[in-house]
């Protein structure tokens, strides 16, 4: 039995020190529904003049502060505990910064409501009292904690990704017993040299070799090709991998933690627990802008209570906060997630779902694209190209034959070929004695003639990268058929695109280097990798990392999957399997190359979008803070009045908000 040390609290950090974002979700709503309270209270009177005299400033305080209270200290309570470790263990953050401003807006307005009567008669307005902020920490509070609970749900597609991969696996096999008998044993009681049977569209339970009979097998999910691939006795075969159309025994050769598809898991793993969070701009700038405020905050009260004129402490205090007030992150807690809300809404309208923020931002800095073929460069299914009779037959009369023969066949080539059919709207007639014999083809007799359909080396194909189907009629050779997978109509666009836009294009792809060079020269990409396994793939990304490259991978099979977790940015094409999207940090939605240019542009407008908000977030309050310590008192007897302060906050907030506001209309 677990002690009570060993359980872990509901409150436990799982990402950036915070809760997991169902404790942060309820503080939020309690923060948001007492906040605009606040907000109204506070900005009513400067908004609406009229309303100024409706309810007494002393009891408008006292509100405040009562609604104010539970935001800051229930619902801000994760971010005071991570304000209290930056502090223990002097590493400034975001927390830092933000919990400094609201912790220094609200202790000076709890001050103003409880002793306003002793402040210097300077700092009242006429009608008004004291100027308080309650609404700066409640507002940045709620806003920051919006934020935190956006990204965790980001980082929560690492679970779902390798879920799906789990499930890959089917959870029982047929064990074939010495006696020849079968029974269906669980996953985990398969042993090696166990002979398992595999019935027809069936997944194969783990690795092995084939012993017995025969089939075609599915194998894309570790290759990405469409193409069903022929087994026979002594070919191996992987888990996960779907049986077509016959049935064979095989013998286990890896079962468990050494399948080819738990290693897969395993590199996905690896892959995300590896990858280093994005170190954002306001950290950096956290790391010297905090101290360096609290700094001239304290200095700012030793030089009043030193210099001031009597009595000194109130002046010292009011200038010391002050700055911490004119320093205070609300433009700076609304600078990075404003502008990436509205990019990722206007990513949504191009076609390009954003999942991780963080992708947006690395993709910025991409130098190197590398991309699968099947499905991404290409349409992802076999098409017949070409129709190639003997003399004395038409094109039609063999594709119709052929297209007959195949139409019990649920093989991806037999498909191809009776929606050819279909499209030339041939009639089709029944198959009998229909029999697909693996690694071979089929044989049926349709309209009293027996027809044969397998695989043909006619070398004068005019698609050399095409697969090519011979056809027999009563032994006697009909004419060859070509299937390929086409390049998508506009692929060739959206790579001169990214070419333009500076990216190198290489193509990474399980499919044979026949077929790849031709697609890759065709494309005019800048590399060529053919043959790969998932774990090959994942490993070309990390040798382009190595050398300095900022790689974005783009591909829709689960043999992407490792690749897309290792890459700076993983990129899933809409059309391709769940395991991609899971592993992605963005989502072509209709499968189009073209939205990866316009998510290439959206990156770039939005990441000069933020740092034109930290630009401004800084500057107004880097502006005020000479002027909130009364560097100037001694030359004009000027004092910042905190209420100039508010003003510059929100001044500085408006115009984040409505520079971030014009991503809505950004050309992608």
């Amino acid at each position: 039995m677990k002690t009570s040390d060993e359980i872990p609290s509901n409150d436990a950090p799982v990402y950036m020190g915070l809760p997991h974002e169902r404790v942060l979700r309820p503080r939020f709503y309690v923060a948001l529904a007492l906040t605009l309270p606040v907000l109204v209270l506070a900005m009513g009177p400067m908004l609406f003049p009229s309303s100024a005299h409706t309810i007494d400033p002393r009891l408008s305080g006292w509100l405040q502060l009562a609604l104010t209270t539970p935001v800051f200290f229930w619902s801000g309570r994760f971010f005071l505990r991570r304000w209290w470790q930056s502090l223990r263990e002097l590493d400034p953050n975001m927390f830092t910064l933000t919990v400094t401003g609201t912790g220094a807006a609200y202790s000076y307005s709890v001050a103003a409501v409880l002793f306003g009567h002793r402040f210097p008669a300077s700092l009242h307005l006429p009608g008004h009292g004291v100027p308080l902020y309650f609404e700066a920490a409640a507002f940045i509070t709620t806003i920051v904690l919006l934020g935190q609970i956006l990204e965790q749900r980001a980082h929560a597609r690492t679970d779902s990704a390798i879920r799906a991969l789990t499930d890959l696996a089917p959870a029982t096999a047929h064990r074939v017993r010495a006696d020849g008998h079968e029974e269906d044993v669980p996953l985990a009681d398969i042993a090696v040299a166990d002979l398992l049977r595999v019935r027809p569209g069936e997944k194969i339970p783990v690795d092995g070799t084939l012993a017995d009979g025969g089939s075609d097998v599915d194998e894309s999910m570790l290759t990405g090709e469409p193409e069903a691939v022929a087994k026979t006795p002594g070919d191996k075969v992987s888990a996960g991998t779907l049986n077509t159309t016959g049935s064979f025994v095989f013998r286990a050769e890896r079962v468990g933690r050494d399948t080819l598809l738990a290693q897969i898991i395993r590199l996905v793993e690896e892959a995300q627990n590896s990858e280093a969070p994005i170190q954002r701009l306001v950290d950096r700038v956290s790391a010297w802008f905090v101290p360096a405020v609290a700094a001239i905050s304290v200095l700012t009260f030793a030089l009043w209570l030193w210099l001031g004129p009597a009595p000194a402490l109130i002046p010292a205090v009011v200038n010391a906060v002050a700055v911490l007030i004119i320093a205070c992150p609300c433009a700076l807690g609304l600078a990075t997630p404003v502008a990436l809300v509205t990019g990722i809404g206007r990513g949504a309208q191009a076609g390009v779902l954003v999942k991780d923020a963080a992708a947006l931002e690395r993709l910025v800095a991409a130098t190197t694209v590398l991309i699968d073929k099947t499905g991404t460069l290409t349409e992802g299914q076999h098409r017949v190209v070409s129709v190639r009779p003997e003399p004395g037959t038409t094109e039609n009369d063999l594709l119709a034959l052929a297209a007959s023969a195949e139409s019990p066949s649920e093989h991806p080539l037999a498909r191809a070929l009776v929606a050819a059919a279909r499209e030339r709207l041939l009639p089709l007639s029944a198959a009998t004695d229909f029999v697909a014999e693996p690694g071979q083809g089929v044989r049926a007799c349709v309209n009293g003639v027996v027809v044969r359909v397998g695989r043909a080396t006619d070398a004068t194909a005019d698609h050399s990268s095409a697969t090519l189907i011979g056809v027999t009629v009563n032994d006697h050779f009909a004419g060859t058929l070509a299937l390929a997978d086409p390049i998508k109509a506009t692929t060739p666009e959206a790579i001169r695109e990214l070419h333009r836009l500076g990216l190198k294009i290489h193509m990474v792809t399980g499919d044979r280097e026949a077929a790849a060079r031709v697609v890759a020269g065709e494309l005019g990409l800048d590399g060529c990798h053919a043959g790969v396994t998932p774990a090959r793939k994942q490993a070309i990304v990390r040798e382009h990392q190595a050398r300095g490259e900022v790689v974005a991978f783009a591909g829709d099979g689960l043999n992407d999957a490792p690749a897309l977790a290792a890459a700076d940015i993983g990129i899933a094409m809409g059309t391709g399997t769940d395991v991609a999207m899971q592993s992605a940090g963005l989502v072509l939605v209709k499968g189009d190359l073209r939205a990866l240019v316009r998510a290439v542009h959206l990156s770039r407008a939005t990441l000069r979008n933020i740092k034109q908000n930290l630009f401004w977030a800084f500057a107004y309050n880097i502006a005020g803070i000479p002027l909130a310590a009364g560097l100037l008192h001694p030359f004009t007897g000027w004092l910042l009045n905190p209420m100039f302060a508010a003003a510059a906050m929100s001044l500085s907030s408006i115009s984040v908000v409505a520079n971030a506001l014009r991503l809505r209309h950004a050309r992608l």
